[in-house]
């Protein structure tokens, strides 16, 4: 099994900054994408950004530019650093982790509240 726990959500006016955090736990394999995704009222869940075991990111088009996501291996731990946020970044944020080599093994976190507002 294995447990994913998001942190750092919360309030911010636009053009602030926020970082979330997301602990793994559990049985981690070798080879793995882990990713932050977001859920708005209403709209379908969506990739924020995501990174390989190897180091390698990826990222929406909306976010390029002002997030940065990032991982500390000894510690488990995902990072999402949000910048010049946008009323439009108001979401769910949920961290996820899936391996590259198995097909059954994705994870979800329960989720973090951002909301973006003056």
């Amino acid at each position: 099994q294995v447990h994913l726990v998001e942190s750092g959500g919360g309030l911010v006016q636009p053009g602030g900054p926020l970082s979330l955090s997301c602990v793994v736990s559990g049985n981690i394999v070798s080879h793995y994408v882990m990713g932050w995704y977001r859920q708005a009222p209403g709209k379908e869940r969506e990739l924020v950004a995501t990174i390989t075991s190897g180091g390698l990111t990826n990222y929406a088009d909306s976010v390029k530019g002002r997030f940065t996501i990032s991982r500390d291996s000894a510690k488990n731990t995902v990072y999402l650093q949000m910048n010049s946020l946008k009323p439009e970044d108001t979401a769910v944020y949920y961290c996820n982790v899936r391996s590259i080599v198995i097909p059954n093994y994705v994870y979800w976190g329960q989720g973090t509240q951002v909301t973006v507002s003056s």
